[in-house]
């Protein structure tokens, strides 16, 4: 196992750890009850899955999805649940929005003696991490969790970087994954920091859980690699559908169609509708990003559509020049070395029913 694949693999994971561990604290510090430390259990399935992955995959990824990033996800997201249910109750100034962490200048100054200065070092330590620490206590409730909720995103982002890559995904295709990931990250969060901060929603407890509930699903995207890799397909009796022939030449731009669709814009769009419509509930940003949501999802049906004529057209081409092979992706080229069983799976493939005109020149075959 490389050093660098192990380092990072561990560095990663325990950045996750911490990450987790500091939400589990806010809660406990919120709750005001210590039982809430339980919620520290949960980081044991990420240290479970860093065993398994350094034994049985070296420290790399697997292929399409990442285990740590969806076990983080489970680590870390019970406590922003707690903390924005727990939201509002209370006051944060702007005051304690500026907090500065303050040292007295004696705590400072203070030199060690010649006798015991290594004790007087360490008790010095010790006082400056205490002082830090209730100054940390001091800051709001809400600068805490949009804090927690700021590098929560901006950790997913870096640690699917640093996490090592597998065979099957090249770092162009990492690269591209993290892009989208960064403008996923921005409109995951101004979706949460937008809706919960209006009052009225703060006062309906339902709503708070329906719009929390939203975001979860949003954020399952995140350990997914589908949208930049493609899903490879086989000659087979079931590739030989229309379907299954669409998914195998566009697998990751339907991929990203759906995740905009079903799980990013298109519940962001309703919740945002139901505000509006129903709770009677206006202000400028909230019908600016409603707007922009219908046309994302209008956007994304238009490229949906031009994705399928796109490929009716393809079939229909190759199906009139004898030269479609069971993926359109890999082409089957017609030439004088094909064998008996290449063509008659490619004249199954070409047996499309797509128009009454394609099946001419079928019938040659």
């Amino acid at each position: 196992m490389e050093l660098m694949v192990l380092l990072n693999a561990l560095v990663t994971r325990l950045l996750f750890v911490l990450h987790s561990l500091i939400g589990v604290w806010r809660v406990t510090e919120v709750k005001k009850e210590p039982k809430y430390w339980l919620l520290a259990l949960l980081n044991l399935l990420l240290c479970l899955e860093t065993g398994l992955t350094l034994k049985f995959k070296q420290g790399r990824g697997y292929k399409w999805f990442s285990p740590a990033i969806f076990l983080y996800l489970i680590c870390i997201v019970p406590s922003l649940w707690l903390l924005e249910i727990h939201h509002g109750t209370q006051y944060c100034s702007n005051e304690l929005e500026a907090v500065q962490l303050n040292v007295t200048d004696q705590d400072i100054s203070q030199s060690p003696d010649s006798s015991d200065g290594s004790e007087r070092i360490d008790h010095h330590i010790i006082r400056t991490a205490k002082v830090l620490v209730n100054q940390l206590s001091t800051i709001c409730e809400t600068v805490w969790t949009l804090a927690l909720h700021q590098t929560f995103l901006l950790l997913l982002v870096v640690g699917r970087w640093l996490l090592p890559i597998g065979v099957e995904i090249t770092r162009d295709q990492l690269s591209q994954l993290l892009l989208m990931f960064v403008g996923t990250a921005a409109d995951i969060l101004e979706f949460a920091s937008e809706t919960l901060d209006i009052e009225d929603v703060r006062k309906n407890y339902i709503l708070i859980n329906a719009i929390l509930a939203v975001w979860t699903w949003s954020m399952l995207q995140f350990p997914l690699d589908l949208a930049v890799q493609h899903i490879g397909c086989k000659p087979t009796a079931s590739s030989r559908q229309i379907p299954s022939l669409l998914l195998c030449r566009y697998s990751a731009e339907l991929w990203n169609i759906g995740v905009s669709l079903f799980i990013q814009d298109g519940p962001f769009f309703i919740v945002r509708s139901i505000l509006m419509g129903h709770f009677r509930i206006f202000n400028q940003m909230l019908v600016f990003f409603t707007a922009k949501n219908i046309l994302v999802v209008i956007l994304q049906l238009y490229r949906l559509a031009v994705i399928t004529l796109d490929f009716r057209s393809t079939i229909l081409q190759k199906s009139r020049k004898g030269e479609v092979g069971c993926c359109p992706c890999e082409p089957y080229e017609a030439t004088t070395h094909a064998t008996a069983e290449q063509d008659a799976d490619m004249n199954e493939c070409v047996a499309f029913p797509l128009k009454e005109e394609s099946q001419a020149p079928l019938e040659d075959h």
